[in-house]
């Protein structure tokens, strides 16, 4: 954990001045917790975030810009953050508290983030703000979370909370708490109930992650879940594909920097914008692409000429009205220098949540082709001429 906490900031240092937040995925114990605060504290330094920007109550999270410079943990936590800058007046070295958490034994939506129960040594009774007394379903059952006081006070912005509702967040949830809503019932609050998940999202951070069934470290498509407004759409990096290829050209608008700012509709608490319903949220733009030619284009390694029949396809990524894909002509054994001179023509309804990709491939035969390379961009970064 230390050297990897070590290469982390070495990156961070390098990579954006903007705020990062660390995701720990926690299944320590209390006294292995405690060691995890000593040594953020001790390799992150003054970059960590340690207590608010300000000293006002806090009604609703600092910009990106206000958090420059700064390391963010994210993580369960005990009680509030005022609570927590109390406890950090005294020494808490060795104190433990608790927190119920109401665990979903179907496994369909597994929060993987919340810590095992160990032996309880020295605790503190905490009162839970968020829990119903009404007893538990009957898939479900209540455990208890036992967190280092130490490691707990180290989260300032964003505090872990266990989903329950839209509703639920809405009438309880603290703009500091975010939640964490796994790939499949994600896709079903998508789906059914997307007002209201754009709603959620305009408030609080959210963060989508791959469902535990996926072994091979596969990928969902992250472009659904930006659609209502998720800030944080977790993929398996080392796995490449065109998903991966979708979050590094979303990311390459503001400058690499590694946050972008969400349309109006998606800000805006009041809006009803759904995916599904987009007429009245933003001005469609039809534009035309000229595909003329292409220049030494990697050779084929299927082809027993070694000479790709190279084609050009072009995706949108956005809103489900506005996916669509084009097809370019096949160009034969000519890889060096292929010419096409075809004209694509495209109207999309929500450009502000659009993403192209060219895609060039080589045809091995009329049901396969061989991936050559591809560049993809949000589609207002596309300059005209």
């Amino acid at each position: 954990f230390y050297l990897l906490i070590l290469k982390i900031f070495k990156l961070y240092l390098q990579a954006s001045d903007y705020p990062l937040i660390l995701s720990l995925e926690n299944h320590c114990s209390p006294k292995q917790q405690e060691v995890i605060a000593d040594y953020l504290e001790d390799i992150l330094g003054d970059k960590l975030l340690t207590s608010p920007i300000d000293n006002t109550q806090i009604t609703q999270l600092p910009s990106p810009e206000a958090l420059k410079f700064k390391i963010l943990i994210k993580n369960k936590k005990v009680g509030t953050i005022e609570e927590g800058l109390l406890r950090r007046e005294i020494d808490s070295h060795g104190e433990i508290g608790e927190i119920s958490d109401l665990e979903n034994m179907s496994n369909e939506d597994e929060d993987e983030e919340t810590a095992p129960l160990y032996p309880n040594t020295r605790s503190l009774k905490r009162k839970n703000y968020h829990r119903s007394s009404s007893p538990p379903r009957k898939k479900k059952k209540m455990k208890k979370i036992k967190i280092a006081i130490a490691l707990s006070d180290l989260v300032i912005y964003t505090k872990s909370e266990k989903f329950v509702s839209f509703e639920h967040s809405l009438a309880n949830q603290r703009c500091y708490e975010n939640n964490s809503i796994g790939e499949l019932r994600a896709r079903k609050f998508v789906k059914h109930s997307a007002k209201e998940f754009v709603s959620h999202t305009s408030r609080f951070l959210t963060r989508i992650y791959p469902k535990g069934t996926r072994a091979t470290s596969s990928n969902y498509y992250p472009q659904e879940f930006w659609n209502v407004g998720c800030q944080m759409v977790a993929l398996n990096f080392q796995t490449p594909g065109v998903q991966m290829e979708l979050q590094n050209g979303k990311y390459l608008d503001n400058g690499g920097c590694g946050y972008i700012l969400k349309p109006e509709f998606l800000r805006n608490r009041n809006s009803t914008f759904t995916p599904q319903n987009v007429r009245s949220y933003s001005i469609p733009m039809s534009f035309s692409i000229k595909l003329i030619c292409g220049h030494q284009l990697p050779p084929s390694s299927l082809s027993k000429t070694n000479k790709a029949d190279p084609l050009v396809q072009i995706e949108i990524y956005g809103v489900p009205e506005d996916q669509t894909k084009r097809k370019s002509s096949v160009q034969k054994s000519n890889a060096l220098c292929p010419r096409w001179n075809e004209t694509f023509s495209f109207e999309v309804q929500v450009p502000e949540l659009a993403l192209i990709r060219f895609c060039v491939k080589d045809e091995v035969s009329l049901v396969s082709n061989e991936f050559l390379g591809q560049y993809t961009l949000p589609l207002l970064s596309l300059k005209k001429g």
